[in-house]
């Protein structure tokens, strides 16, 4: 029963797989390159498990030790779950222990097939979703492992890795700014940034870029509404 609903779960990460393989191999280097070892990628990979939010970390713990301002940075890069959240309540009923871990586990890989896929009626669609979660988590996990192994042993010049993560970012937001069809949500973050940047300062200007971004968007919203609705 499990293995059939097993080899229902498996073709839809094998994109996944793709994609995970090369970031998180790249992370494990990343870690790598800045003195981390193997362990880290592995635990941050299993407890965080957080994506964007583990490459973060590793600034994070090369940073004086500040709690709030890691929790604050954490919630407001996460905050999109509370989303993913909400959208997936209904589903999720009924699922006994595995809804631990399907809240846990939740990514937008993750999300995004367990919220849009077509389960056959004979498949469990608890054990689906647990083991599409499952299997992004191990992709992710078993590739940050072996980047940051392979980083250590195979000699190679990891100049400029630490450029990854904005290079994610970069694509992240050009991809977005394709897709929009008007560009005020991108044109608010820029500017913003640019503000920000110049009063608090190179280190200290991502928190209140990020609070100035949210709070600007929830007061221009029925701006935006209008102007989807006149498109």
């Amino acid at each position: 029963m499990k293995l059939k609903v097993f080899k229902a779960a498996f073709p839809y990460t094998l994109p996944i797989l793709t994609g995970f393989l090369f970031l998180g191999f790249t992370y494990g280097i990343y870690m790598n390159a800045n003195g981390f070892s193997f362990v880290y990628p592995l635990l941050t990979s299993l407890l965080v498990y957080g994506g964007s939010l583990e490459f973060v970390t590793v600034e994070m713990l090369l940073s004086p030790f500040a709690p709030m301002q890691v929790l604050i940075m954490t919630l407001l890069i996460q905050a999109r779950h509370i989303f993913y959240g909400i959208s997936m309540l209904e589903r999720y009923k009924g699922m006994g222990w595995k809804k631990y871990y399907l809240i846990f586990g939740m990514c937008d890989e993750s999300f995004s097939i367990n919220y849009t896929a077509n389960i056959p009626e004979d498949v469990d669609k608890g054990w689906f979703m647990f083991f599409v979660t499952l299997l992004n988590q191990f992709y992710w996990c078993i590739s940050a492992t072996l980047g940051c192994l392979l980083g250590s042993v195979l000699n190679f010049n990891t100049k400029g890795v630490s450029f990854v993560m904005t290079a994610m970012f970069v694509v992240i937001f050009l991809e977005q700014w394709l897709k929009e069809e008007h560009h005020i949500a991108s044109l608010i973050g820029i500017v913003a940034s640019v503000i920000c940047l110049i009063i608090f300062g190179l280190n200290s200007f991502m928190i209140p870029t990020i609070a100035v971004i949210a709070i600007t968007l929830t007061l221009s919203k029925r701006r935006m509404e209008s102007l989807e609705v006149q498109k």
